[in-house]
């Protein structure tokens, strides 16, 4: 062999053990509270992708809730961030905002929007863009007790929030009980499911006489007996509420289709006289409930691994994948394919209502939205000083609309203070970005 041909040789077993030693593609996906339950699902997913492509390593950590967003903001700023990251939809507005995520609609193709539900996509959309790829979200069903409603001479669920309202005064006033218990704490998001803004053009607006009416119907309500006192305004009066219903003292529960389990689990004299049927959507045409989770794609990450991350994060969220882990954590799939699956739609025969919980939240899903109020700095302290507001008009301590005036005021005094000392958004950490335009619910 002369050199040359030696040279040739050496030269194609060098590229050969280039190729051969070349570092493995690798991809690493964060999600929250996932562990241990879904652990045996998420590695099967590791493991079925590895296989399916060679030269791939998929890494996957999970975090607690309550850390995600300190983990994802500290790997961002350090140049290091993760491939994909689980996120609801305020966070990911926030993060979208202060320019944190990476928008994919370069790796979503109109087939592959097709196979999301258009609400869930709808979700997140921020200024045009999108920003994740829906993984699951949830809705509420109303579950009630048939005797009571017997009682109380009512033949059908209600179908509007005035009838839920009409219906609690009807049970209270016949049988003695509290018809419903809302989740006032959250009284902007009921605003907000009923056409309702609760800011518009950077100001706060919920004292108009609409806003007023709706919370005169609770206050009416309220003085008819007709709504649960047990913690009423507190931050989760879930444990009441249910509290409540497995002790056959309210008479409509409205809740996540898991809720009908713990029902059936804990009272099931109770749970024998239940049946179910899908909240009202209300004017909006939105579904109560909604809290959509999905995947988003962190600022800083290498462009030339986009391709790559996008098909690895459409099969995270695919149908098949959807439906398995929405049917192992009892949510509903953002995949349009698998949320029309006969495991979440069909009823069998001699269904009891946990199955019919299933599907009439399956009824609701394709108007599943994730409601909040986006940009406002401490809006927490903000939304307690509105639910004040509405706790002293419902229980009569005050005057409506003298007091939704008064919330509405100590908004607006730290809204203008806010703008007058706002920077461009691009420039603020995360988590004092102040929205100077026409801030409103997020719908």
């Amino acid at each position: 062999m002369n050199i040359k041909t030696m040279l040739s040789a050496l030269m194609a077993m060098g590229c050969a053990a280039a190729v051969a030693a070349a570092p493995a593609q690798k991809i690493e996906f964060w999600t929250f509270s996932m562990k241990p339950k879904f652990t045996p699902y998420f590695d099967g997913i590791v493991k079925n992708y590895e296989a399916a492509n060679p030269g791939v390593k998929v890494e996957w950590v999970d975090f607690p809730w309550d850390v995600i967003q300190t983990k994802l903001v500290t790997r961002i700023v350090a140049g290091t961030p993760p491939a994909l990251v689980n996120l609801n939809v305020p966070w990911a507005d926030e993060f979208a905002r202060d320019g944190l995520l990476t928008p994919i609609d370069s790796l979503l193709s109109a087939e592959t929007r097709s196979h999301y539900l258009p609400a869930a996509l709808q979700d997140l959309n921020f200024g045009g863009k999108t920003y994740g790829f829906p993984m699951y979200s949830n809705v509420a069903v109303i579950t009630y007790n048939t005797e009571i409603f017997k009682a109380a001479g009512i033949a059908r669920a209600p179908r509007s929030l005035d009838e839920q309202l009409a219906f609690a005064r009807q049970i209270a006033e016949r049988t003695g009980k509290a018809g419903l218990c809302p989740a006032l704490a959250k009284i902007d998001g009921l605003m907000m499911q009923q056409g309702l803004p609760v800011i518009a053009n950077g100001r706060a607006v919920f004292n108009s006489p609409a806003h007023v009416a709706l919370i005169r119907k609770l206050a009416d309500t309220y003085k008819a007996g007709g709504l649960l006192k047990d913690s009423l305004f507190a931050e989760d009066n879930f444990p009441a509420a249910i509290a409540a219903y497995k002790g056959g003292r309210l008479g409509m529960l409205l809740a996540p289709p898991t809720a009908v389990k713990r029902i059936e689990a804990d009272a099931k004299d109770i749970y024998a006289i239940t049946d179910v049927a899908p909240a009202p959507l209300g004017p909006t045409g939105i579904a109560d409930g909604g809290w959509l989770i999905h995947f988003a794609v962190p600022a800083g990450v290498d462009s030339k691994q986009l391709p790559a991350i996008g098909k690895f994060a459409r099969y995270l969220s695919n149908d098949a994948n959807q439906l398995e882990f929405a049917r192992q954590a009892s949510v509903y799939p953002a995949a349009a394919k698998a949320a029309r699956d006969p495991f979440f739609v069909s009823v069998p025969p001699r269904a009891g209502a946990a199955e019919k919980a299933v599907a009439a939240g399956a009824v609701s899903m394709p108007h599943s939205r994730t409601l909040y109020v986006a940009g406002i700095p401490d809006y927490d302290e903000l939304r307690r000083s509105l639910v004040k507001a509405v706790e002293a008009g419902v229980t009569g301590r005050q005057d409506i609309q003298q007091a939704l005036d008064a919330a509405v005021a100590i908004w607006n005094k730290k809204l203008a203070k806010q703008r007058h000392t706002a920077q461009p958004v691009s420039t603020l950490v995360p988590g004092t970005k102040v929205d100077t335009g026409s801030t409103v619910g997020r719908l």
